[in-house]
């Protein structure tokens, strides 16, 4: 993707140094959106993207990687838009000055998943906390993504909110899989173990065999989305009108309805909210 992007505008370059005239709409026909997995994998942008490209003539190209990794790609200005979901590393991308204004999305929740065996015995608890606890004190086999995502980074901080240093135990019943959420999931599956994942994900995910939604609705396991412009003048190459067009396409009426219309199996995946204050938890 970093390649192809690089040598089309270097292509560019050499065309006007050539002198030869070319539409002024050529390096806005397509931007690149630094996303996450669990946006991409549950079939989101496959539904909205087209609705956008025939309103607007622009093409978006998305990267969809952790949340961590999206915004290391942002920052080494490999992309135009940045649409992850977590807020503090968001919010700090913005102040050190990558990207420019930030503005909520949608929402959905986290959920813990598990087997219906539930070795730690967590179905029905209020609290994700409490649940994790009684994970660890079980020593449950748990798997995580590990890989710095927006959903591994809302993993971490509800061990340290629960109490637990799961860094011992890496290995042992805690399960690091470095992976996308489907792929940890599948793992997940595999050795019978619990697992954090988005909802989104969770109901596009095709290989759930007799697993089951444990631990829901603590308000704590709520999920934001945030979307955001990278700064041009950190990156010279972001192709900021097209950029911000996407933006205001996805923050307007329209975008939104798109969004709440997107659904699954009758169950809708995302929740927008851009002009509205987030709710605590996703139904």
């Amino acid at each position: 993707m970093t390649t192809t992007k690089a040598g089309m505008r270097f292509a560019m370059a050499l065309v006007l140094a050539a002198g030869i005239s070319v539409p002024a709409v050529a390096d806005d026909a397509s931007i690149i959106v630094q996303s996450t997995t669990s946006t991409a994998n549950s079939g989101l942008y496959d539904y909205m993207l087209p609705i956008f490209e025939k309103k607007t003539g622009i093409k978006v190209n998305v990267v969809a990687v952790g949340t961590g990794q999206a915004i290391k790609n942002a920052q080494n200005c490999d992309g135009d838009v940045l649409l992850v979901h977590a807020k503090s590393a968001e919010e700090k991308f913005v102040a050190d000055g990558f990207g420019l204004k930030r503005s909520d999305v949608m929402y959905n929740d986290f959920i813990i998943v598990g087997p219906p065996s539930d070795p730690a015995k967590i179905k029905g608890d209020k609290s994700a906390g409490d649940a994790l606890k009684k994970i660890a004190g079980a020593k449950a086999n748990f798997a995580s993504r590990g890989d710095n995502s927006g959903t591994h980074k809302a993993e971490i901080k509800l061990w340290k909110a629960a109490g637990v240093d799961i860094k011992d135990s890496s290995g042992q019943w805690y399960r690091e899989t470095g992976s996308g959420m489907g792929a940890t999931l599948n793992t997940a599956v595999g050795m019978g173990a619990y697992a954090l994942t988005d909802r989104g994900t969770w109901i596009s995910f095709k290989n759930k065999g007799d697993f089951e939604i444990l631990v829901e609705g603590d308000k704590s396991l709520f999920n934001q989305y945030g979307i955001m412009l990278v700064n041009p003048e950190k990156c010279p190459n972001v192709k900021a009108k097209a950029g911000q067009s996407f933006i205001d396409w996805v923050l307007s009426a329209d975008g939104q309805n798109t969004i709440r219309s997107f659904q699954l199996d009758g169950k809708q995946l995302f929740f927008p909210n851009a002009e509205a204050e987030p709710m605590q938890k996703a139904g």
